[in-house]
């Protein structure tokens, strides 16, 4: 169920006290969350998919996006009940009236988000960037994450405007991918028997969850949007739309791009390409140059990574707002009305994880706070079912909370313990800002104290 506004026509939410511009109308919120979704992932991990399950990329990707509508069921219960920034920081205060744990939430998707944004500038910065330019990786990277930072901070609606446009040139590739594919099938040259072929010797069901969890990461992203809720416009009656036909859309798109790569090359030259969708356009010798398709990648990067800036300063915002953070971090521009200090934070950090030098195991991480977070937001629903509220808003089935909290646990297991080691060590850093959070020096002197009830996420201190 989903709510049609009030009797006069306007949107409750409208009413609401917000710091925020809002900004972001239904449509523009649909291609915010696909172009989070259809980010950089795709353009890497079909090679690394193919090694896992062979010619059936498309099988895994088929799993992942119905356990990623799952948790986007969640999402669109909690955000359209309370539609306030901070996202699963905010639902895991309302649902466990725990600081700690609501601390710990928020700070997995910080700690998710400002890597993942650390991770894609340094893509940005590789082999990708080198096609055009020959620059240093790490300075280039810190580069492009001022610029990210700038135009977060210029306005929500000028950086969802930028999306838009990146959103449609990343898809472009990808429907590029799709058309080569199927003119490679047309003239004879590709092998449509890939797409069921197995490796010999894996079993299905193992291949399929390995690579499904792989898989996964292409889809996460739509989360982001939950942390921008104030700055939508309707957001109780427009939010479920968006989400939902955001991620049909990036799971339309995936399968035909895993079933056209299959097609045009064998399991084994994806899996050795560290560029597997260039690597196809390539193989099909249809005249398109490598410079366009690098540059259609660097967009898609250049989005993922604004996207997730976003996401990381509306979250440091609404905890900020929760005092779960230090209250200076909730200070606004007085013109642009976007939260300056945690940009300027969020962007620090982003940029000091680009002097690490290896980030493959710090992906993994990303993968598995992530779910930890997901964990906490289906459970939340589930708890969050005897609060009742004024507005109307939509409503999962039951049984949907209780399969996402399933799949969770299902991809929770299959992480290896140097992954859950390098979590835990991430989740003890957040316990120890929770601490010095609390002390006196760090509480912010308009608080009463570290023990005072917290105002509602969004609303302003009196």
């Amino acid at each position: 169920m989903s709510d049609h506004g009030a009797a006069d026509g306007s949107d409750p939410a409208e009413a609401d006290p917000t710091r925020l511009r809002r900004a972001v109308s239904g449509r523009l919120l649909f291609l915010f969350i696909l172009g989070d979704v259809l980010g950089a992932g795709i353009y890497a991990l079909i090679g690394v998919i193919a090694g896992e399950v062979g010619g059936a990329v498309w099988l895994p990707l088929l799993v992942a996006l119905g356990l990623a509508l799952l948790t986007a069921a969640s999402y669109a219960e909690l955000v359209t009940k309370y539609p306030r920034a901070g996202g699963s920081a905010v639902f895991a205060q309302r649902a466990y009236r725990s600081p700690l744990i609501s601390f710990l939430v928020g700070f997995c998707m910080l700690a998710a988000g400002v890597t993942s944004a650390a991770g894609l500038s340094l893509a940005f910065a590789g082999d990708y960037l080198g096609v055009f330019l020959d620059v240093p990786a790490v300075p280039a990277a810190v580069v492009f994450l001022l610029l990210v930072g700038l135009l977060n901070a210029r306005g929500i609606h000028e950086s969802v405007r930028a999306n838009v446009g990146m959103t449609v040139i990343e898809v472009s590739g990808l429907v590029l991918v799709v058309v080569l594919g199927a003119l490679v099938l047309g003239r004879g040259d590709g092998d449509p028997g890939r797409v069921l072929e197995f490796p010999a010797g894996v079993s299905v069901t193992s291949g399929v969850l390995a690579a499904a969890l792989l898989a996964y990461y292409s889809f996460v992203g739509f989360e982001t949007s939950a942390n921008i809720a104030e700055e939508v416009r309707d957001v109780r009656r427009v939010y479920p739309r968006a989400l939902f036909g955001s991620l049909l859309v990036a799971g339309l798109v995936y399968l035909l791009v895993g079933l056209a790569a299959s097609v045009v090359l064998a399991p084994d030259e994806l899996a050795a390409s560290s560029g597997p969708l260039l690597a196809v356009v390539q193989a099909a010798d249809v005249g398109v140059p490598d410079q366009l398709f690098s540059l259609v990648a660097l967009i898609a990067v250049a989005n993922g990574a604004l996207l997730t800036m976003i996401m990381a300063s509306r979250l440091v915002f609404g905890m900020a707002e929760q005092r779960l953070l230090p209250s200076p971090l909730g200070r606004v521009l007085p013109g642009r009305r976007t939260p300056w200090v945690a940009i300027v934070l969020t962007t620090l950090v982003a940029m000091g994880l680009t002097l690490v030098g290896d980030l493959g195991a710090l992906a993994n991480a990303v993968v598995l706070l992530l779910l930890l977070v997901f964990l906490s937001t289906n459970v939340a629903v589930l708890v969050l079912r005897r609060d009742r509220v004024e507005q109307e808003h939509f409503r999962a089935p039951a049984v949907l909370p209780v399969l996402a909290i399933a799949s969770c646990l299902l991809l929770l297991w299959q992480q290896e313990g140097r992954t859950w080691l390098l979590a835990g060590a991430e989740l003890a850093v957040g316990v120890l800002l929770y601490l010095l959070a609390r002390a006196p020096w760090w509480a912010g002197a308009d608080r009463a104290g570290p023990d005072a009830p917290a105002e509602p996420a969004g609303r302003i201190p009196r």
